[in-house]
């Protein structure tokens, strides 16, 4: 290659060659879009100026490649023209890598005309026939060709050709102008989806989404074509993932907006309009970038899709994000996307000469949702809906009033949950019709029930109609009921004085066999409620005695008369739940579960079930603090069981909360994690998103960083911080959600944006009085830091991270904080005899503590293991800090000092014996390595033997160890001893 002068002027203009490959190298890092191709741009003009063919071939390919990874594709076809008229006139001065990057862009031209409709079809077959002519003189295999012709055969519903084309397709050679194995599996699923064969694109996409195979747009396009396939199979778990995993993928790939669709479109076919709704708002470009008009149709569709579903739950008025310059809601949106994308379709059509493009966007737009709601477990907006639904006709077959007034009463009778609502159609039935005065007083009575506190009135118009129709007894119980509820309202001592003189009539009536025990029951349990509404509202325990003695009454009025009547052993069972409430406070905590347990057993053999979730609830808490694991997870699942479809949606989302902390306690991440997100789910739905709900998805997303799901995690996390608060959920809570989303990151490899979370987690916890915490998060602040090239600032906070292990006295922190900036100051130039120091600090700091601690056994064997590990650092650190261009004598005497620091490694190993065997057996091939960079193969054989001898290898003593680590070990010690022998020979 022809190389110009080597440098770069202060306005970012090329003077050389190198220069221009290095700015080139560094732009192609920067984020697709605008800016990159701009630069590009502006290099090819550059390296016009150098009079170097080379230069402009290289810098055409680059802009070439920026142009195709970006929203302005249509570019692409200026710079290969002019590539291929270069390449015809001078192929001499194309390079190997030049010459086989020019073949390999073929594919993007010819399919690239694809996505342009402007391009005819003429013009495309004639590009194809082009590609199969120079491919075959090139030698290259018709793989790539047939590939390129089954993509313009799908594109025109020319199904039979495609067929014909796929086959040939699998069926041609591997070489090296075919798409890498992610990229082929990406297009055979997505024409098996095409085909109606969702099991077997999902069967190809398998090694793409387990990571076997991968490249620069890979997973993430196959991650997004997965969605509505597993949504289609109801693998809800996996379309819930691989849109959590993929998304954040293509959150900032501008060139992946049909893959952005995809994401889309899932959120609409989902139940998850809202976020369909975020991530339009994150996109506003998408709308108008006309520069794909492929990508363009798919986005415009499924937003059309998106609208129009809003529009059928009701919010067709709802402001929606859109095409800048104006304001939208989903109604008119959806009315012009579905323009948009039917334009757009005509001009593929028009040009292709079929209907296939319209028909699959007609289509894709008139999608129904596969899901009524999949939960996310990121943070939500429920999109209340009210559906547009045609009028139902009115049958013949319309319940009469005494059969909605028979059902009411059965239903009222054996306290079913929903006798309220039951009574309430039993009400809109009788309007204008003259009801009996127990008719009235029953749905009077059930209306003051649905109104809780505000119900007093309507309580005490049940009561006189209760009297009206002969039924003193009731009446009482209506205006006892009348006066717990002002007892719930706060006021506690006026109902007592109403109460006690409706208990005093109560049992005068019974006496008398004036009213039954059921009526009875009914104003001494209502007396009872009150009684405990003043315990729970008293400072002192003065009122037990009172409130238990009340309860008791009950139970001895009810006990051993209930018969079939479950009204009647629903008042054993709360009244068995009111002892174990008493017994709580007086401290019985036992004696509480006990109670409870009865509770629970009376309301689920009376066939009341979801009556027993309260308290199971409650007895899951008294189980968990007498540290009864098993009994607590049992109470919690008896609760949702029991609860079923009763259950309201802030208690599904406390009890999956609690449940999931006790599963991921005995280490049962993953169904721990499903707990959890159906709590974050229910949460959202009781409209507790920013309070249970984010505490909801800070467990959820510690449970999947649990299970290695970084991504997935990750976003879980992002999405619980804007609502985490320390006022509400406590600084610990934020603390872990940044830390754990931090650990997230650096396992993804953004290791900036960790470096970001953990140093914020670290300035919340540098304010806790221990600071343990706030030290850990300083060292693996800098850790991120380091990754993230940024050595300066990784040293800052290694050194902050080392004063606190200090103070901490936690000599291990500090040993590696100061190894971590010896090797940090190795990276910066002239850093070596800093780096020195730092080490040779640490070593210092590891004999110091070995010579103060009085420690027990197993922290001394600690302490010496790091002293180990630190000699072993050094001779590394020390090996490597040799300059390039540094002399014979000056190599030498480094690599002395570092074979004696490894040596001295091997000594410390060698005390802690067998624990340390490979620890040791490592550092004594790097010694002897070392020994043979310094021309003594026969010390190096020695090594080598050693490490043998140590595995059972050549002495024949002990048992060989056959692990991976033995087998490593043997095989490099083998290796030395070859090469040596060869330089002894």
């Amino acid at each position: 290659m022809t190389s110009g002068i080597d440098g770069m002027d202060g306005d970012h203009g090329v003077t050389g060659f190198d220069a221009l490959r290095r700015a080139m190298a560094e732009n192609a890092e920067e984020p697709e879009g605008p800016a990159r191709n701009a630069r590009a741009e502006q290099l090819l003009a550059e390296a016009e100026k150098l009079n170097i063919p080379l230069a402009v071939i290289e810098a055409l390919g680059h802009q070439l490649k920026v142009y195709n990874y970006s929203s302005e594709k249509a570019k692409m076809f200026v710079p290969f023209a002019r590539l291929l008229r270069m390449w015809d006139e001078r192929p001499e001065d194309f390079d190997e890598y030049e010459t086989h990057s020019l073949h390999w862009v073929f594919k993007w031209m010819t399919t690239g005309m694809l996505d342009q409709p402007h391009v005819p079809l003429a013009a495309m077959e004639k590009w194809l026939g082009e590609m199969e002519h120079r491919y075959r003189l090139a030698g290259h295999s018709e793989r790539a060709v047939r590939s390129a012709e089954y993509s313009v055969a799908a594109h025109v519903g020319d199904l039979a050709r495609a067929e014909r084309a796929y086959a040939a397709w699998l069926g041609a050679d591997r070489d090296a102008m075919a798409d890498c194995h992610a990229c082929e599996l990406h297009e055979q699923g997505w024409w098996q989806t095409q085909c109606g064969r969702d099991e077997e694109a999902l069967a190809l996409w398998a090694p793409v989404l387990e990571g076997e195979f991968t490249c620069a747009h890979e997973p993430h396009a196959v991650l997004a074509s997965s969605l509505t396939p597993l949504l289609r199979l109801g693998r809800l778990d996996e379309a819930r993932a691989n849109h959590l995993r993929g998304f954040r993928l293509v959150r900032s790939m501008e060139s992946m907006r049909s893959a952005y669709a995809d994401h889309v479109e899932f959120c609409a076919l989902s139940g998850n309009e809202a976020r369909g709704l975020e991530l339009l708002a994150e996109r506003p470009a998408y709308f108008t970038d006309d520069g794909h008009p492929r990508s363009r149709l798919d986005f415009t569709a499924v937003v059309a899709l998106l609208m129009d579903r809003l529009t059928e739950l009701g919010l067709g008025d709802r402001p929606v994000p859109g095409p800048a310059g104006r304001q939208w809601t989903a109604s008119e949106l959806a009315a012009h996307a579905r323009t948009e994308a039917l334009a757009l379709a005509a001009r593929f059509d028009e040009r292709n000469g079929t209907p296939h493009v319209s028909e699959r966007a007609r289509a894709r737009m008139a999608q129904r949702p596969l899901v009524e709601r999949l939960p996310l477990g990121v943070r939500a907006v429920r999109t209340a809906a009210t559906p547009v639904a045609p009028p139902v006709p009115v049958t013949a077959q319309e319940p009469g009033l005494p059969a909605l007034i028979a059902e009411a009463r059965r239903l009222s009778d054996t306290l079913q949950p929903n006798a309220v609502e039951a009574w309430a159609a039993v009400a809109r039935a009788a309007r204008g019709v003259k009801l009996e005065p127990r008719d009235r007083a029953e749905i009077a009575d059930h209306q003051a029930m649905d109104l809780g506190p505000a119900g007093t009135e309507l309580f005490e118009r049940a009561a006189e109609l209760y009297a009206e129709a002969g039924d003193p007894g009731e009446s009482l119980a209506a205006r006892a009921r009348a006066a717990y509820v002002r007892a719930l309202a706060g006021e506690v001592d006026e109902a007592l004085t109403v109460v006690a003189g409706l208990y005093d009539e109560v049992l005068a009536l019974y006496s008398v066999d004036d009213t039954g025990v059921l009526q009875t029951a009914s104003v001494l349990m209502s007396r009872a409620r009150i009684l405990m509404r003043q315990v729970h509202e008293a400072e002192e325990d003065a009122a037990l005695p009172e409130a238990e003695q009340a309860v008791r009454e009950v139970l001895a009025l009810v006990e051993g008369r209930t018969g079939d009547d479950v009204r009647l052993a629903a008042r054993v069972a709360e009244a068995q739940a009111m002892l174990a409430e008493l017994a709580s406070r007086a401290g019985d905590v036992e004696g509480s579960a006990e109670l409870f347990t009865w509770a629970v057993a009376g309301f689920v053999e009376a066939g009341l079930p979801w009556f027993a979730v309260e308290y199971e609830a409650r007895l899951a808490g008294l189980l968990h603090h007498l540290g009864d694991p098993v009994g607590t997870e049992r109470a919690l699942r008896a609760a949702l069981e029991h609860g079923g479809p009763h259950l309201e949606a802030i208690g599904r989302a406390q009890l999956h909360l609690q449940l999931a902390e006790v599963v991921g306690g005995r280490g049962l991440d993953e169904e721990a994690a499903e707990h959890a997100l159906e709590a974050a789910h229910w949460a959202d739905e009781a409209g507790e998103g920013p309070t249970l709900g984010a505490l909801a998805r800070h467990q959820l997303g510690g449970f999947l960083l649990r299970q290695g799901r970084w991504a997935e995690a990750a976003e879980v996390l992002e999405s619980a911080l804007p609502d985490l608060s320390a006022e509400t959920h406590g600084d610990g809570a934020v603390v872990q959600t940044q830390w754990w989303l931090g650990d997230c990151l650096s396992e993804l490899g953004e290791h900036r944006e960790a470096a970001e979370r953990r140093l914020q987690a670290a300035e919340i916890a540098r304010h806790w009085p221990e600071q343990h915490d706030h030290a850990t998060l300083a060292h693996l602040a800098a850790e991120s830091l380091g990754a993230a090239g940024l050595p300066a600032e990784a040293d800052r906070a290694y050194a902050r991270a080392g004063g606190l292990w200090r103070e901490l006295g936690n000599v291990h922190g500090l040993i590696r904080s100061l190894r971590a900036r010896a090797w940090l100051a190795l990276r910066v130039e002239d850093g070596a005899d800093g780096a020195r120091e730092l080490m040779a600090e640490a070593v210092r700091e590891c004999e110091a503590a070995l010579g103060e601690t009085r420690a027990e056994e197993e922290a001394w064997q600690r302490l010496v293991g790091e002293l180990g590990h630190t000699h072993r650092q050094f001779g590394d650190l020390l090996a490597r800090s040799v300059p390039e261009d540094a002399e014979d004598d000056s190599i030498r005497a480094v690599l002395e000092e570092s074979l004696a620091q490894v040596v001295e490694a091997i000594v410390v190993f060698a005390s802690l014996g067998d624990d340390a065997l490979d620890a040791r057996t490592g550092a004594e091939l790097a010694a002897g390595w070392l020994a043979a960079d310094l021309s003594r193969p026969a010390e190096a054989a020695a090594r080598a033997r050693a490490v043998l001898d140590a595995y059972g290898g050549t002495d024949g003593s002990g048992e060989a160890r056959d692990d991976e680590t033995a087998r490593a070990r043997r095989a490099e010690a083998e290796q030395m001893m070859g090469l040596m022998e060869e330089q002894d020979g």
